[in-house]
Formats: C-alpha cells, structure tokens, sequence
C-alpha cells in the first residue's frame, strides 16, 4: 500500500501548520526550535485522520484545519518531550537530531511547553466553529493529551521498564500513550459537527482500536526495521527493556495480533456506515507501513 492518497492531507497540513507557527516569530530561538520539532517530516497520520474523519462526515476541510493543527502540536510537544535524555534519551527523531540535540535541553522543553499551549490557543481562536464544538474539542483533546490520555501512558511505559508486563496491563498502557491521541483524531469530525454527534462513539471505537493496531506495528518495526528507515533510532525499546507486543509474544504472534486488530479496526469501520475509500487507505496503510 502505497501513502499517495495521504499526499494531499500530508501538504495540506504542513502549510497550515507553518502557516500558524509562522504567526509567532519572537523570540527566535524559541520560535526556530518549535518549527524545527514540527515542520519537514512526519507521517501526519493523526491529522490525515482528521481530515478523514471531516471527509467522511461531509465537512468541508476548512472546517477540521484548527483540529489538525493541534493534534500535530500535541504530538509535536510529546515528541520533543520523550526524546529528552530525562525520558527516552533519543538522539534521532524523523532523520535528524532530536530538538534537545539541536537547541539544548532547555530550549527544547520550552519549546514542547509552548507547542502544547498553542493546540488548545488554536482551538479556541477558531471562530468557524460554534463555541460547543471548540469546547468539546478542547475538552476531548486535553483529556487525550494528559493523565487519562497520552501523558498517563507515558508514566506508565516509564515504570514499566524492567519489568514484564502482561498483555493486559500492555494493552492499557498503550491505549493511553498512543491510542488516546489517534481516537481523538478519528471522533473529532463528529465534534466538529455537533448534529452528527451520534457518530462519536462509533468513530472512537475505531480509532482505539487503530491506535492499537499501530503501535502493534510500532513494536513489529521497531525489531525488524532500520534506523535509516525509520528516521530514529532503531531497537531503542529493547535497549532500555520496555516491554513491546514483539518481546512479550513473540514477532510471529505479534503480527498475527496485529492481523487480527486490522480486522476488527475494518469490522469496525463497516459498522459505522463511514468505510469510504481514503479511511480504508488509510487503515491498509498503517497496518502495511515501513516506518
């Protein structure tokens, strides 16, 4: 599965995105240190997702840009964070340095401070959506993005090292640290448009059961990928003994699993009555992907 029908999402996002990042310029370090983190690379598979959820809704794409900046800029500021040697202590993020490598630690925490306060800023900014959906975005994002979401998921990978977890408390995990985010992506067309509101639980439990999938993937290609490929740093979760869906099944049984969700995620899909063509792509695709 080729990502050619993810190329007009993938432009679209990257000018508006620096488009917004563009709007503040001063001071520069600062300002040169976010667009560093979030600007020329990336998959933009949480915002593609919102753009598909939008499409696949019958929203106009103009309406779902403010959305998709910010979910960029939430995954932005967690990248620049996990990288920190306090974290996961990664040199390499999207084939070049990691942003505390190029600024200094400082700059680069500032700077994923700064991005995640420009999410919910852009949000809330966004006067081409009614109030009630900008606070229902809002409200949905910052749940995904902190104790009950991706944050909380981080605490628990970061405990977890060392130890053997079981599929279960796994699974949980990244439901949180990864999941969380991706799930917003996908429900967040339904939020946008409050008269298809019925819709948000559907959508987001595809998109639970996406982000799954994908880190499923993750794990697989984090043992049989390359650095080159992958843009970071390849066996890094073996290296500091976090468990993976590879290291506790087993590669087979882990793509098998993978499989198997792919499965329920197209199940899914077809159950909601929103299976067009660019969601089943997309789906294909994240299961299929190099990198």
């Amino acid at each position: 599965m080729t990502a050619e029908f993810l190329a007009p999402f993938q432009n679209r996002i990257e000018v508006k995105l620096a488009q917004r990042l563009n709007a503040f310029d001063q001071p520069k370090p600062l300002s040169d240190a976010m667009a560093y983190a979030c600007l020329g690379g990336g998959k933009r598979l949480r915002a593609a997702l919102v753009y598909l959820s939008a499409e696949a809704l019958g929203l106009n794409l103009d309406q779902a840009d403010s959305t998709a900046i910010a979910v960029e800029l939430i995954h932005g500021y967690s990248l620049i964070h996990d990288d920190l040697p306090a974290m996961d202590d990664d040199p390499l993020r999207r084939g070049k340095p990691s942003t505390h490598i190029e600024f200094g630690d400082a700059l680069a925490i500032l700077a994923g401070d700064a991005l995640q306060a420009l999410a919910f800023q852009t949000l809330a900014e966004d006067t081409r959506l009614n109030p009630e959906a900008r606070l229902r975005l809002i409200q949905a994002l910052s749940g995904a993005s902190g104790i009950n979401g991706m944050v909380g998921g981080q605490v628990r990978d970061m405990t977890g090292e060392h130890q053997a977890l079981n599929l279960s408390d796994l699974t949980e995990m990244h439901a949180l640290k990864t999941g969380a985010l991706i799930e917003f992506s996908a429900a967040s067309g339904a939020m946008i448009d409050g008269n298809q509101s019925n819709r948000e639980g559907a959508l987001r439990h595809f998109g639970a059961k996406l982000g799954l999938a994908f880190q499923v993937q993750d794990d697989i290609l984090d043992e049989t990928s390359s650095t080159e490929t992958l843009g970071k740093q390849q066996g890094s979760d073996r290296a500091q003994a976090k468990s993976t869906f590879v290291s506790l099944l087993g590669l087979e049984a882990a793509q098998e699993h993978l499989a198997d969700l792919i499965a329920t995620v197209l199940s899914l899909l077809k159950q909601s009555q929103l299976e067009t063509d660019n969601l089943l792509a997309l789906v294909h695709y994240m299961a299929e992907r190099k990198y």
